[in-house]
């Protein structure tokens, strides 16, 4: 059994329920949802029996705040349970309902939706509660150990910017899981073994090149595949390195080990300058798991899952079939005794759930690989390896596309090498800077041009649904309006302003009290206090365009405060300083919020 987190179709996670204690309940901080919910279930079990007490009250946002705060729609699905009609049940619900420390006003409106507007004074009670921090992400009641599989680039090539979609949107899912209190372990796949060294090592055993460096193994990777393809024999001679390899050959095992280390040089490089959470520590690269795919294979043998299929070793995992109907096979063995992907993936499922004792297992891969990992996990629960209490996620993405709507690659038809986009997010961001700022010293631009240009690049990643396929464009990135990274960090940075020009530190007025008055206040209130929600419901979905979407609605929200209720010259001095409190509360969750994607902020724009 598992905690779950109820999410509407907006994206803004409304309540959470505990279904399990496995994986443990998850309790908030500042969460009205959670209030709102145990209030209706103490009504609805008044009302209509202790069994309704469970009914999920279909709780959300409203789209409209003149139809209130929340809207909850229990009313039409528990109509056909009790027999009754929507309108009555509603009204029986709200005549039980004690909502009054909480609502103002409950209405029902329509068929039976039960519209609910909260208090301004209990939102400020509800942010004077913080105490001076933000809305901090809802805590776990029992941490799990959480594998997060991510990253993953061939050896041997320089990293390219499909490679950015797995490790961004990973890199995310890390920080939002050890935020709300899980242990996460990070793993980074590399591809090191198999096909590709043997192309490889068969290239250079007939060059007299000796330089290694990344960019001279990207030209060689493409001699090394042409010759593959085209010419007779190479094939089959690069298998047989495979096996020199493999078999711990000392010539093969030298060449191989000076590509892995200048490919892990050159990764980690761009992953420094990417700012993402994986080290060198993280790596579990396929070689790792060489030694083991042999027992795999018998285990599934002892398992009684082995068969053979025309000389290979396969097994046939429960509800898979080919175009025709019949079973469809994974190979884990070939006719010559080699091992395939499969078999890597399926000993590095063994092994995390086996060795590294893992509760939940997150695979972040393209979602061409859909089926092959709906076939991984269906193996491992037939084996027996992994039972009910672990949970094993695939989490797939689109592609990035060009803006012809064709995959994103140079005029010559490769895969855009990703420092080269790093390269050109900084250039970008750092002409906007000095066009707006010459006067600042050069290494400041230079930093905020790195924090605002890679930044646009992940968030232009991660701001969609991300089993979408998005267009890269990079006037649409850098905007400072419309949902880009841009916009919310200068947010963040015209809060800051705030406090520079009124020469004010932000940390002296944190005890002041806000004290809610207008309806654009009592909306960012609203905003800022669904933060907790919000990261619980990516834990749960990994989807971090639901956290890019609250983000992007709060500094929304907080612009155009900004632009009703003056902050320094507001008429009164408690105004004031309620006004610098909500201000610098909405500053701070924009930085975790940001931070939670992997981006930093700047003071200056």
């Amino acid at each position: 059994m598992r905690a779950v987190i109820l999410i509407e179709p907006l994206g803004v996670a409304l309540f959470v329920i505990s279904r399990d204690q496995v994986h443990g309940k998850i309790t908030a901080v500042a969460d009205i949802q959670s209030t709102l919910r145990e209030r209706f279930a103490d009504a609805m079990g008044d009302v209509f029996g202790d069994e309704h007490r469970r009914v999920d009250p279909l709780i959300r946002l409203s789209a409209n705040p003149r139809f209130g705060d929340f809207q909850a729609n229990v009313a039409m699905s528990l109509a056909k349970q009790v027999r009754q009609k929507p309108r009555d049940v509603a009204q029986a619900i709200v005549d039980r309902l004690q909502l009054n420390d909480v609502c103002q006003r409950v209405e029902i409106a329509g068929p039976g939706f039960i519209n609910l507007h909260v208090r301004s004074d209990f939102l400020a009670a509800q942010l004077n509660g913080l105490a001076g921090e933000t809305a901090n992400a809802m805590q776990v009641e029992r941490s799990q150990r959480v594998v997060v599989d991510y990253g993953g680039p061939n050896m041997a090539k320089e990293m390219h910017i499909g490679n950015m979609r797995s490790t961004c949107i990973g890199d995310c899912i890390v920080r939002v899981l050890e935020r709300v209190g899980h242990q996460v372990i990070r793993q980074n796949q590399l591809g090191d073994w198999g096909t590709l060294f043997g192309m490889l090592l068969e290239h250079l055993s007939q060059t007299t090149s000796t330089d290694h460096s990344i960019a001279d193994l990207d030209a060689l990777y493409r001699q090394a595949k042409q010759r593959f393809e085209n010419e007779p024999g190479f094939a089959d001679r690069a298998r047989q390195q495979v096996v020199a390899l493999q078999s711990g050959d000392p010539e093969a095992q030298t060449i191989w080990r000076r590509l892995i280390n200048e490919s892990i040089q050159h990764m980690d490089g761009v992953l420094r300058r990417l700012g993402v959470m994986l080290t060198n520590d993280d790596i579990c690269p396929e070689s790792y798991y060489n030694p083991k795919l042999a027992g795999l294979v018998d285990e599934l043998a002892a398992a009684g899952l082995l068969e053979e299929s025309r000389g290979a070793k396969v097994v046939f995992p429960r509800g898979f079939k080919d175009r025709e109907g019949a079973p469809q096979a994974l190979i884990v063995q070939k006719t010559d005794g080699g091992f395939l992907y499969a078999t890597f993936d399926l000993t590095a499922v063994h092994h995390r759930i086996t060795q590294l004792k893992a509760d939940r297992i997150i695979y972040v891969v393209d979602s061409r690989q859909s089926q092959h990992f709906q076939m991984v996990f269906e193996i491992a629960r037939q084996a027996g390896w992994a039972d009910e209490s672990v949970r094993l996620d695939y989490v797939p993405f689109g592609t990035i596309q060009g803006k012809n709507g064709k995959p994103f690659k140079t005029r010559e038809g490769d895969a855009v090498k990703l420092a080269n986009v790093l390269d050109e997010a900084e250039q970008r961001a750092a002409a906007i800077i000095n066009e707006k700022h010459p006067d600042l010293p050069a290494p400041q631009r230079a930093q905020i041009a790195r924090t605002v240009g890679i930044g646009a690049l992940k968030y232009a990643d991660l701001c969609s649904d991300r089993i979408k396929d998005y267009i890269f464009d990079w006037d649409r990135m850098l905007a400072l309006d419309g949902n880009t990274a841009p916009y919310i960090q200068n947010a963040y940075v015209r809060i800051g302003s705030i406090f520079r020009k009124g020469q004010i530190d932000p940390a002296s007025i944190r005890a002041e009290p806000v004290v809610i008055a207008d309806p654009v206040e009592h909306a960012v209130a609203i905003q800022v206090l669904q933060l907790p929600a919000v990261v619980a419901a990516v834990a749960e979905s990994l989807e971090p365009h639901r956290l890019c979407t609250y983000l992007y609605e709060l500094a929304t929200l907080f612009h155009r405060f900004y632009e009703r209720c003056p902050v320094l010259t507001a008429p009164d001095e408690p105004t004031r300083a309620s006004r610098l409190a909500l201000s610098d509360l909405v500053a701070r969750t924009l930085q975790q919020g940001l931070d939670l994607l992997g981006i930093g902020v700047v003071e200056q724009m």
